[in-house]
């Protein structure tokens, strides 16, 4: 069993094929899909997901950084309100992206820091989203370090010394296209890491491994990223997925 703990299943890139593109992933292996919230123009769209895959999707409610501006505020009350009403798996996927535009980094730093304490009072996993932005979350997660607080540090793209500074937070790293680039770097070092601490993603439609870069990437390409990691370790493609497996249910407590 593979666990994509990061994809954008709702994403109109699916609308087309969505049910052909579910059973592709089901027939290559993965059987459990934790889907990220972004803001509140996608969350109907999130449980009609789950509606149609009530026993393949698992949801997470939170405000992503690059749609933290002027109305956060609201945004953030958006996620409270739902947080309070129903069950989700993780609050994600939120952090610090100055890749994009830096002018809201005040308001992107306190949304992340909200959104942290809500989870450490829910007991739930956060799910981050880091681009540009290392030190920036460090400060964070430092300020906010405790017991209580757990995750996945989505789409890790740093070096060996943030990954372990990832890991000292209590975060998983999770592993996805990246790791299959000629230049993605992560492959040069992960074999340095514990298998114990890392998690498999596709962040679907985004970021296909290899051979399919540059397309339009589906969970079923997740077993790319295997292949690549049972290369790195030296290990079994079925150990990689059992394994990887466990992590996610660690963190995610199901």
């Amino acid at each position: 069993m593979i666990t994509d703990t990061h994809t954008h299943l709702y994403s109109e890139q699916f609308d087309e094929d969505r049910k052909e593109m579910m059973q592709r992933a089901k027939d290559a292996g993965v059987s459990r899909f934790f889907i990220p919230a972004i803001d509140s123009s996608h969350t109907e769209s999130m449980f009609l997901l789950e509606k149609e895959f009530p026993n393949d999707v698992f949801l997470m409610m939170g405000l992503h950084p690059t749609y933290v501006n002027e109305n956060y505020v609201e945004e953030l009350a958006h996620v409270k309100k739902w947080l309070d009403q129903r069950k989700f798996y993780a609050i994600g996927e939120i952090g610090i992206d100055l890749y994009w535009d830096k002018s809201f980094l005040t308001q992107q730093q306190e949304a992340f820091k909200t959104q942290i304490k809500w989870a450490k009072e829910k007991k739930l996993p956060i799910v981050i989203h880091c681009r540009d932005a290392f030190d920036e979350i460090f400060e964070v997660l430092a300020s906010e370090k405790s017991e209580d607080l757990r995750g996945i540090f989505h789409c890790f793209t740093g070096s060996l010394e943030q990954a372990k500074q990832a890991i000292s937070y209590n975060m998983k790293l999770g592993i996805g296209g990246v790791a299959t680039f000629k230049n993605g770097k992560i492959d040069k070092f992960l074999n340095e890491i514990d298998l114990k601490h890392i998690v498999l993603e596709t962040d679907s439609p985004y970021l296909a491994p290899t051979p399919f870069r540059g397309k339009r990437n589906e969970s079923a390409y997740i077993t790319n990223v295997v292949d690549k990691l049972a290369t790195i370790y030296g290990i079994s493609f079925n150990e990689i997925a059992e394994i990887t497996t466990q992590n996610s249910k660690d963190v995610f407590n199901i």
